[in-house]
This record gives structure tokens, sequence and C-alpha cells, in this order.
């Protein structure tokens, strides 16, 4: 028999927030950890959270309403977070949250430094790096041919505007992350690749898509024709056909890769956009909108 009085204290084992991007996931890992090692219940977190209604967090969990700020520090403070653990689970629900890639790529950023800051690393984080900018990719394919080349040598080999501590922090970044060897004054490839199947990481390319398609527009009329190709066709195709296209780009995509793998030489850093986009809307869509 416990005396009188006697707290209870749960202690239960969880990877750390900052290996989580959606709250949702963490809220209901914390439930089910819970509740595997006490007889916690939906009523109790709730009340915990100061919420009256007993399934107001099931309803969270399941997608089916939201927390707001308020909440979320409530909510934070009922799981036991607090100091920058509290903070990025915040930021995370601000994340999970926003409307627009924009929104969102902010909030990571702030996710991000949250961790960085308290020497954590965060899952997809070195990925979203990566991709979000065009400058990464570019260097790491035109550093290894420009032996003893200093950063700002590298700056002036590029088209797009870029200074010489932009390519010096992407220098650090990929041999960080294990992208790029460095040997004295050379580097060369790692036979490496960041990979990652979060949204965090396919906002990025959104983010990398868009800038290349303004370069893309902007090469029209920079670069003479013998330095760049442009082909297009504008088509009628069905849900079967559109399949069966994106199956050939895969299929072109891939040899193309496997030509610049077998090059005996780099001369230059080209980028090759692979885009289908629809011009008209489907029958369905169509007939669902109203007339003017």
């Amino acid at each position: 028999m416990l005396p009188f009085n006697t707290k209870l204290y749960i202690f239960i084992a969880m990877k750390s927030v900052t290996e989580y991007q959606d709250y949702r996931v963490y809220m209901q890992d914390y439930y089910d950890e819970r509740k595997r090692v006490s007889s916690f219940s939906w009523r109790e977190y709730a009340k915990a959270s100061g919420f009256t209604s007993p399934t107001y967090l099931k309803l969270v969990c399941e997608g089916k309403t939201r927390l707001s700020p308020q909440g979320a520090e409530k909510v934070g403070m009922a799981m036991s977070l607090a100091g920058f653990e509290l903070e990025y689970f915040k930021t995370m629900v601000t994340y999970c949250h926003a409307k627009t890639d924009q929104e969102r790529k902010i909030a990571f950023e702030s996710m991000m430094e949250l961790a960085a800051n308290n020497k954590v690393k965060l899952v997809d984080g070195d990925a979203f790096k990566y991709f979000e900018s065009w400058v990464h990719p570019v260097v790491r394919e035109l550093a290894p041919i420009m032996p003893k080349a200093t950063p700002g040598d590298i700056a002036r080999r590029c088209c797009q505007c870029v200074s010489a501590g932009e390519i010096r922090d992407s220098l650090d970044f990929m041999v960080r992350v294990g992208l790029l060897k460095k040997n004295g004054d050379t580097y060369e490839q790692a036979d490496k690749h960041l990979k990652g199947s979060s949204s965090v990481v396919s906002m990025a390319l959104r983010y990398m898509h868009r800038k290349m398609a303004v370069f893309a527009g902007e090469a029209i009329d920079r670069f003479d024709p013998e330095e760049r190709n442009f082909t297009g066709l504008t088509m009628g195709i069905s849900d079967e056909d559109y399949e069966q296209i994106l199956q050939e780009l895969d299929t072109c995509r891939k040899r193309i890769a496997q030509i610049a793998l077998n090059s005996r030489g780099t001369d230059r850093v080209y980028r090759l956009n692979l885009q289908l986009f629809p011009l008209t809307w489907g029958k369905d869509k169509c007939d669902a909108k109203e007339p003017n």
C-alpha cells in the first residue's frame, strides 16, 4: 500500500521530438506509449492538456481537427516537453498547418535552427538543405573538374549569380554530409546520394523545380540555340496515355543519366528539365465548374 499523497511517476521510452515532422504522429506515439505502460486514456490526455472534451486530442491525432498555437503549448507541456523541445513541437504544429510551401519552408528552417542550436541532427535536414538550393548540385558537378580552384573561381564559372561565400558554404556542407571528398585543394564526388521520403524533401524538390524552370525560361534568350535545346509538344491524351508517357520519360531520364555517368570528361554543367503538365481541365472538373 502506497502512503497517502504519494506521486506516481511514469517513465516512457520515446524517440526525441526532433525525430518527428508531424505533430499528430508524435502525439499519437506519446499516447500509445503511455497506454502501453499504464491505464492512460484520451480523457486523461485531454484533461492534462486543459481541454474539456475527452475526445478532442483523439480527433486531433486522427486529423479531424487541429491544434491552435495556444493548444500546442498546452499539449506540449502536458507531454512534459520543455525548453527547445517545446519550441520545436510548437513550430512543428505551425509547419503542419502551413498553407503554402513558403510558409512550410520558413517553419521547417526554424525547426532546423532549433535542432542545430541544441546539437541535434534533424531527420531529412541534410536532404532538405541540399535539394532546396540550385547551388549544391551545380557545385557538386563543378568542383571536381576545377582542381585547386578557389570558391571565387567556381562562382565565376556559374551562369547564375552566386557569391564566393555561398560556394564555400556549399563545399563545406557537401564535405560534411559525404557528397564530396576533399583531398588537399581538390574535390572528388563521393559515391553517396541524399535521399528522403518525407513531405519536407518533396517541398525542397518543388523549390528546386521552380527555380530551374525560371532558369530555363531565361536560357531561351541568354544562350545561343547551339548551346541549349528546347522542344515541345501540345497534344491530347488519355489517362492511360499519360501513364505510358511517364514511363517513357523515366526511361529516357535514366538513359541520359547513363550517358553522363560514362562521360570521359566534363566541359560544362547542364540542367535537363522533363516537364509534362496539363493545359486544360479534365471533363469531371470542367463539369463541376459553375458557368460565369
